[in-house]
């Protein structure tokens, strides 16, 4: 496994490997790797010859100093558990590697993508992340990049990016990787004590609910049913629920059959803030 810090030992590297025809994927993380992570490496290790994965706490997308301060950053389990996946390439850039004094202000126009959900909880979160994305595209210059369905609409967002800069790259979804009772696998889930732990369950059976009475009842019964679910644990409060379009995230009143659809969740339990969602129809 090939690690490297700066940006130039990177290009140099993969442009040696490219030159042999070699397909390239990326999968981007900020470190604190789990179970996770290592099935998106497992997937790119399916789709190209060469695996770059990227380790960066991206401070331009946090709103909160204090959520940047607290971020995991187990570097050498992160490094033992990439060696173990047989993963070809790691970049572990510096913030000033990353953000030079010269960096120029970035904007890109999200549409609506950036102002509902987790954009309006979190302003600017999402240029933070389509810049970040941005930079390693230009960087790596992968054929195709891995990301999971947990992050339903960070992945909206990339490939709007992907669209309005006309960049040649795949972006492939994963599915979200569960424990064996149905949570979410997260780096957050650190924070969560055993009794969190088992409360968080009730994120995956009201998301659960959603879908398997999606063509029964209306979208308004379904949430109500899904936020009563929530309710009975006690201590999970809610912050948001809804039922959406999937390309445009826009809440919809009415199910059409042969659209796609996704439940979109968001809930704080012991103070730690979980998201989660179930795509719902294709």
């Amino acid at each position: 496994m090939k690690t490297v810090e700066t940006k130039k030992e990177l290009q140099g590297y993969l442009k040696d490997l490219r030159n042999t025809g070699r397909k390239i994927a990326l999968v981007p993380t900020m470190g604190a790797l789990h179970e996770g992570h290592l099935s998106l490496i497992k997937e790119a290790q399916q789709i190209a010859d060469i695996v770059v994965c990227s380790i960066f706490v991206n401070p331009t997308q946090f709103n909160d100093p204090k959520d940047l301060e607290k971020y995991p950053r187990p570097i050498e389990n992160d490094l033992k558990l990439l060696r173990q996946a047989h993963c070809d390439v790691v970049f572990m850039p510096t913030v000033q590697e990353m953000y030079p004094s010269n960096e120029p202000e970035w904007h890109i126009d999200l549409g609506t993508l950036d102002k509902v959900w987790e954009g309006e909880k979190r302003p600017g979160h999402f240029q933070g992340v389509t810049q970040v994305v941005y930079k390693l595209f230009n960087l790596v210059l992968p054929d195709v990049a891995c990301f999971g369905q947990k992050d339903f609409q960070q992945i909206m967002v990339i490939q709007h990016m992907v669209k309005i800069k006309e960049l040649p790259v795949e972006i492939h979804i994963c599915p979200t990787v569960r424990n064996t009772q149905g949570l979410a696998l997260s780096s957050r889930n650190t924070r969560l004590s055993n009794d969190g732990l088992k409360k968080a369950l009730v994120l995956f059976r009201a998301l659960t609910y959603i879908k398997e009475h999606i063509r029964k009842e209306s979208p308004a019964v379904l949430k109500e049913k899904a936020l009563g679910i929530l309710q009975q644990e006690g201590d999970v409060t809610v912050e948001y629920l809804a039922i959406c379009e999937s390309a445009s995230l826009q809440e919809v009143e009415q199910i059409i059959p042969g659209k796609s659809y996704v439940a979109l969740l968001t809930a704080w339990i012991e103070g730690v803030r979980l998201i989660d969602n179930m795509v719902l129809e294709h």
